[in-house]
């Protein structure tokens, strides 16, 4: 490589990153919401936490990285939606007066087409969802990752300041759900990456006629799971007929279902979720944790990397 090459591609990335630094800048926080395994009702967690978020008021995005099944645009009613660009800018849909929604299956010609990539490739796409799309000012980005811990969780990490952003996981609550979600923690604690907390799903059954609450499974594995890795526990989610139901209807639960018990459930996890974003946009830049370096950031909120107290 001649010296005016490698220089004008270091001119080159320099602005790349100056672009994406930009975009990300113009982000609050970022809710990054993971699983240690898949079927545990992930994407219904971030589809309901980003549109409740948007209901209260703030500014919101959901980004769905799930490259290779990507469910978010049919849970929306965006199945059939295709990405859009002005200015060399790709567009989110919007929906629900204001949630923008960027997901690869706005990039297939049909829901049945199989996506096959590898790794450098799909860390590229991430990349341009975050530094080509046009998100605007965020307060709050919610991004719907695969389960595990593999390619997509680990792109969004790199790409994203570990200071403005922290992670919801989702399990159910029998113990082999469970047993990946540790995985999903140590995940997080090696990229110094907060956890916001868990989310137990389909824990408990609530009879529509009596109301009464019954465990048809075991019932409990994330709290003892936050009890045991010492993070948060965010709430349970009942098995509900209707979330399914909803899905099929191409909805959002809380759009289609606002007043039921599940609904309140939802509510609760998503104010303790609002808390944090709360108090990070009323903290002041200097007063980031370790001073805000993306190699020195704490891997619990409220604790330096010394161990002590802040």
């Amino acid at each position: 490589m001649t010296e005016q090459a490698a220089t004008c591609q270091q001119s080159s990335c320099q602005s790349n990153n100056a672009a994406l630094n930009a975009k990300i800048g113009s982000i609050k926080h970022t809710f990054i919401v993971m699983s240690g395994k898949g079927g545990v009702g992930k994407s219904t967690v971030s589809v309901n936490l980003a549109l409740s978020l948007s209901m209260q008021g703030l500014k919101t995005g959901i980004l769905d990285v799930d490259i290779h099944g990507p469910s978010v645009p049919k849970m929306l009613g965006l199945a059939n939606e295709k990405i859009k660009f002005v200015d060399d800018q790709i567009v989110p849909q919007e929906v629900y007066d204001g949630l923008k929604v960027i997901s690869m299956g706005f990039l297939l010609n049909s829901s049945e087409d199989a996506v096959i990539l590898r790794g450098p490739a799909k860390a590229g796409i991430i990349r341009q969802f975050f530094e080509n799309v046009a998100w605007g000012d965020l307060d709050c980005l919610v991004v719907d990752c695969p389960p595990g811990t593999g390619d997509e969780p680990l792109s969004v990490v790199q790409l994203l300041d570990t200071a403005k952003s922290s992670a919801v996981i989702v399990t159910t609550p029998q113990q082999l759900a469970t047993i990946d979600v540790e995985k999903s923690i140590d995940f997080c604690r090696q990229l110094k990456l907060p956890i916001n907390g868990i989310v137990e799903n389909m824990s408990g059954f609530i009879c529509p006629h009596c109301h009464a609450e019954a465990n048809i499974f075991s019932a409990g594995g994330g709290y003892k799971l936050a009890q045991k890795f010492v993070v948060p526990f965010l709430g349970t989610i009942p098995i509900d007929p209707d979330i399914a139901r909803s899905g099929d209807e191409e909805r959002p639960y809380l759009s289609a279902y606002p007043t039921t018990e599940t609904a309140a459930r939802f509510g609760e996890i998503v104010e303790r979720l609002r808390s944090v974003y709360l108090e990070l946009r009323n903290k002041p830049e200097a007063d980031s944790c370790c001073g805000g370096s993306k190699a020195q950031q704490c891997s619990e909120p409220g604790e330096c990397c010394s161990g002590q107290e802040r």
